[in-house]
């Protein structure tokens, strides 16, 4: 306080939030746990969709956490914390993002039972660390390699990620799709596998059904051939990749040419019409019947190659080009005198279809594609658009077990494991981290009890039988949602590779401790005035109307 009329001492600057402690603790809490509970209702194949309409009224209909959380603005900084959660768990695994995000959540609540109970934060984080490597060695010892070359597998795991989007309808003729695209573009260095899912292309085009999905054994491009008198399908084709634009070059500086007679105007035109005529003849010269161009095609050059029978396109995307070069093995030749026949590439097939009301070109029957492309079908924009969801994710998740060569039971089996793991361990363990890792063993379980809710089944007594399941000794026994009843989940063929489960739990409890360490947020105001209604004295209120909420 002040002493003998001195003034106070303002550290923060007017305006500034600050909440310390046990209050900051539970509103951080509760932040995270209403974004968990947004998405909550998402989890399994009997999981619903959510409708998400932004300030400008576009639609976007999805079951996909990441998506959601994305699509969501969200203004609580300890439930932006949560999104991040999603985002990494995307872009490491592709999948499992409400599975992340829920756990995430569900350590916290359970948290904050612990802090009322005056356990102190670093204890619970410190309990949690323990756990979360006894999950990781108990899921290490629960995963099953997958054999080399072992398609059908692949299959069931692609299905097994589908199986909870809108694209469950169509999952069979989906996962060939992936699975087809994944090992055709795979490649061995060394003895692992790597895939770049950079060089599978995805075109989305409404018309058609989901069924009508299809792999393309090359590129799609959704460009038509630049002059109508140029082929619209060239069989066994070379193909010129060139990143020059087929037009005449304009100064880079200002420049005037004054011309005194027609004549002199119309041996400028000539000698302009020349040196596209030169151009062409190089395109020619190497033999192609088909090209690509990055840049502008003049209209001169575009008649020179119409009379040529070459097949043209123009402005194709540098993305598309990067993979036609990889489908077609031909070279991106930045300029045209360099052109020769060793940097052709091949295709089986080059023609114009038309799709929908769009002219596109199928460059396809390339040999050994390191490429390829996937055609979505779909009867609206909004099934299509998630449709491409549920395919990324599929596409991740074969990707990684691929990769990995291991793969664990879903449906909440390993979850069940590691839950009933910890209990048997917490004890070893003993003093108040013993309680932390209870604790973590109760917020695992959340995976087969949202699973049970989501189904309309009982959570508690699917628990219970799953539990006793475990305890016989069959430890990939899970939730049976289409059955409603205890299962082998291998058996059922429904499983998931090993590192999306790694990545949540890693990604959880991460989250889950960042989060609990906090005692204190203070939130500057921005523009440095003070809000309405003025400050309380001392400049040191609770949070701003409206922050006290979640989001």
């Amino acid at each position: 306080m002040m002493a003998g009329g001195q003034q106070p001492i303002i550290i923060l600057k007017e305006g500034t939030k600050r909440e310390k402690g046990r209050g900051a603790q539970s509103n951080n809490i509760m932040a995270a746990r209403a974004i968990s509970d947004a998405v909550k209702s998402t989890l399994g194949p009997k999981g619903m969709d959510k409708m998400l309409v932004d300030s400008m009224g576009d639609v976007v209909v999805t079951n996909d956490g990441a998506t959601i959380l994305k699509e969501i603005d969200v203004e609580h900084p300890a439930a932006k914390m949560i999104v991040e959660v999603a985002k990494s768990q995307d872009e490491e695994c592709g999948d499992g993002t409400t599975t992340a995000v829920i756990l995430t959540g569900e350590l916290l609540k359970y948290a904050g039972d612990l802090l009322d109970q005056n356990i102190h934060p670093t204890v619970i984080c410190g309990g949690y660390k323990i756990a979360a490597e006894k999950a990781i060695e108990t899921l290490n010892k629960l995963a099953i390699p997958i054999k080399a070359g072992d398609k059908k597998t692949l299959k069931d795991i692609a299905m097994t990620s589908m199986a909870s989007k809108s694209a469950s309808s169509e999952k069979g003729v989906l996962a060939e799709v992936v699975v087809d695209a994944i090992t055709d573009v795979a490649e061995k260095i060394g003895s692992k596998t790597f895939v770049d899912l950079d060089n599978i292309q995805i075109q989305k085009k409404q018309g058609g059904g989901i069924a009508n999905t299809e792999i393309i054994k090359g590129i799609i491009l959704d460009k038509e051939r630049v002059h109508e008198g140029m082929p619209k399908h060239i069989k066994n084709a070379k193909i010129a990749l060139v990143n020059a634009a087929l037009e005449v070059k304009k100064t880079e500086v200002d420049a005037r040419i004054q011309i005194q007679d027609p004549t002199q105007l119309q041996a400028f035109l000539d000698e302009e019409e020349g040196m596209i005529r030169k151009m062409v003849d190089k395109v020619k010269k190497s033999g192609a019947k088909v090209l690509i161009c990055q840049k502008g095609i003049d209209d001169i050059a575009q008649h020179f190659l119409a009379k040529a029978g070459i097949y043209t396109v123009r402005r194709a995307k540098k993305s598309d080009m990067e993979k036609l070069s990889k489908a077609t093995g031909a070279k991106i030749v930045a300029n045209l005198d360099g052109l020769t026949s060793k940097d052709l590439g091949h295709a089986g097939n080059v023609e114009e279809k038309k799709i929908g009301d769009d002219k596109m070109t199928f460059i396809t029957d390339c040999k050994n594609p390191k490429a390829v492309s996937i055609l979505i079908r779909g009867t609206t924009e909004h099934v299509i658009d998630e449709l491409e969801r549920g395919i990324h994710d599929a596409l991740s998740v074969v990707k990684v077990a691929l990769e990995d060569g291991k793969m664990t039971a879903g449906g909440g089996a390993v979850a069940t494991a590691i839950s009933m793991a910890l209990r048997d361990y917490a004890p070893s363990i003993g003093g108040r981290e013993q309680m932390a890792i209870e604790a973590f063993a109760n917020a695992i379980e959340v995976v087969p009890k949202t699973l049970s809710e989501n189904a309309g089944l009982d959570p508690i007594d699917m628990m219970l039988a799953v539990r006793r399941a475990h305890k016989k000794g069959n430890k990939n026994a899970g939730i049976n949602v289409l059955g409603g009843k205890i299962d082998d989940m291998l058996k059922n063929k429904v499983i998931e590779p090993l590192r999306v489960s790694l990545q949540e739990i890693q990604a959880a409890s991460e989250a889950a401790t960042m989060i609990l360490r906090i005692d204190d947020v203070i939130a500057s105001k921005g523009g440095g005035g003070a809000p309405s209604g003025g400050m309380p004295p001392g400049g040191m209120g609770g949070m701003p109307p409206g922050m006290d909420g979640m989001m």
